[in-house]
């Protein structure tokens, strides 16, 4: 079976009934509009998590023929002023094909294009472009931030396809792209740490940050993103009250705006429990996905339990203590049957070390 209409339908529906994942990102957080290449690669990683699912999509070659990218404005991205023959949308499909197999000349992807006419027919492809309107292209009409989505985007769609047990013309890598940056460093200095530590925040920034939201309406000067940037230096440090906080953020944040802490104070205490939740819920599902990418964990097989138990409290001896989490404390000095309590415990089991990620306690029954 291929890809058709009905298949492409029931792939979008999964999507739209997901409560972690929105399509396309743009119109869900002011994070990204449809020029946005992080929202591009974004709305690229939510449909091929659900698109290789499917019974009937078998092919790589495939998925980049029928994604959907007529809503992307490619224009801050090309290079070119005057008419050009192919447009950016049909020059995007044509490097992600040969970006997936990769070739490293255009030649190897001419050559597939001749041997395959339904795939060109796929791409409305009328002509093929010769080699050297493709070197041109890439190494001078597309932007370097978009030659890296492109590159980006390849490895989501090939571990996607990889782990849904679809055949790939290559093999994806499956490392975050800093990660041996120094690996040859036995006693890396505080600078090289914290540069480190600077590019894995961003790179978490980016993953988690629209998962959040906040209900701020429209032609506000100060960006969302700057009060999940400010409430992440205030949860770094101890003992920051909001104002002191939002005073040193203004030195270390390289924004030209950023919220005062009343203002930030107000922001984030008119969330309820419930949203923040469901947002924090969102963001794990975020980065296990992303997580799961990399190759320490699709090697070592990552078993993730969720466990609900009720625990009944007993104790028999006079004096003793025992520690509730969430609950203060005291000497208990009779047998008693307790409160009930329930927990809900999310654990991670990376060969034989389980990692607990959270445990909460819902409170009395």
């Amino acid at each position: 079976m291929v890809a058709s209409c009905d298949s492409r339908h029931t792939v979008f529906r999964r999507i739209a009934q997901q409560s972690y994942a929105e399509w396309p990102a743009y119109r869900s957080t002011p994070l990204y509009d449809q020029s946005s290449l992080p929202g591009l690669e974004e709305d690229i990683w939510t449909v091929a998590s659900t698109w290789f699912d499917h019974e009937d999509h078998h092919s790589v070659d495939e998925f980049v023929s029928h994604y959907p990218v007529a809503y992307v404005e490619f224009g801050p991205h090309d290079q070119y002023s005057g008419a050009t023959q192919y447009e950016m949308a049909q020059l995007f499909r044509l490097f992600l094909l040969k970006e997936l197999h990769g070739w490293t000349h255009e030649t190897a992807l001419l050559t597939y294009l001749t041997h395959y006419p339904e795939l060109r027919e796929q791409l409305e492809l009328e002509t093929i472009p010769d080699q050297s309107t493709l070197w041109r292209s890439w190494h001078e009409r597309f932007t370097t931030e978009l030659c890296e989505t492109v590159e980006a985007a390849a490895r989501t769609i090939l571990i996607k396809a990889q782990n849904a047990g679809v055949a790939v013309p290559r093999e994806p890598e499956r490392s975050f792209p800093s990660q041996n940056d120094e690996a040859n460093e036995s006693d890396p200095s505080t600078q090289a740490v914290l540069g480190e530590a600077v590019s894995i925040t961003d790179h978490v920034s980016r993953i988690v940050f629209p998962a959040f939201s906040l209900d701020r309406g429209d032609g506000c000067e100060i960006h969302e993103n700057a009060y999940w940037d400010l409430q992440t230096h205030l949860g770094l440090r101890e003992r920051l009250a909001a104002n002191e906080g939002a005073r040193s953020f203004v030195c270390e944040s390289t924004r030209d705006q950023t919220p005062l802490g009343h203002v930030h104070r107000d922001q984030i205490r008119d969330l309820s429990i419930g949203q923040i939740r469901e947002m924090y819920r969102k963001a794990v599902n975020r980065l296990l996905e992303e997580a799961a990418e990399t190759e320490e964990f699709f090697r070592a097989g990552i078993a993730l339990s969720i466990s609900l138990r009720r625990t009944r409290l007993q104790v028999t001896e006079p004096g003793t203590k025992t520690k509730l989490s969430g609950r203060k404390s005291r000497p208990i000095s009779t047998l008693i049957s307790g409160p009930l309590f329930n927990w809900s415990a999310m654990r991670f089991r990376l060969s034989s070390m389980p990692v607990l990620c959270e445990e909460v306690n819902h409170g009395k029954r």
